[in-house]
């Protein structure tokens, strides 16, 4: 390679200052599974316009206070359908809202909505949850700033155990583009 094409190659590369990735939310779905401990007031995924999305969400809790709360979540990948990728961990949510440490991984995904939500806070949780207009640029900056993975389809399942019993399923879909 003459030295001339180098140098071109180099421009190039220093011209471009990055290759950004970019997260799309494109569907959301709740369901309660014992709708005499929790129910979900809404769950909606809004589109303002092209460039502002948001989720939001409001789970009645009918049995209170909860003092023993676990989360089983997964990050799936669509490969001729979703497909497990990377995690699929089951935690005691109130010990991760206690000591982030206990769990990093968990912690990471709890950092990506905690400041649009009301669980902010240890157990016992006595009060509705809800998370409030979670933006798209928000976890796009979780997911491609902060920790980079590869484009795709997605699918974060979750399903939230009380008392040894699961008692809500909440799915977000995305796309990693």
């Amino acid at each position: 390679m003459s030295l001339s094409r180098l140098l071109l190659c180099l421009l190039i590369l220093y011209s471009v200052e990055r290759i950004v990735s970019l997260v799309e939310f494109t569907n959301i779905q709740c369901t309660s599974l014992g709708e005499d401990f929790a129910d979900f007031e809404y769950c909606v995924l809004k589109s303002v316009n092209r460039s502002f999305k948001y989720i939001s969400l409001k789970v009645k809790l009918f049995k209170l206070p909860i003092t023993k709360i676990k989360v089983n979540f997964a990050l799936l990948k669509r490969y001729s359908g979703y497909k497990p990728f990377l995690y699929n961990i089951t935690v005691d949510a109130c010990k991760v809202i206690k000591n982030p440490k206990y769990n990093p991984v968990m912690d990471f995904f709890y950092s990506c909505f905690k400041d649009f939500s009301n669980m902010n806070h240890t157990c016992p949780f006595d009060h509705d949850i809800i998370l409030e207009k979670l933006p798209i640029a928000y976890v796009n900056t979780k997911f491609t700033a902060v920790l980079p993975f590869p484009v795709g389809d997605y699918l974060f399942q979750t399903s939230w155990i009380a008392y040894d019993v699961n008692r809500a399923n909440v799915n977000v879909y995305f796309t990693l583009s």
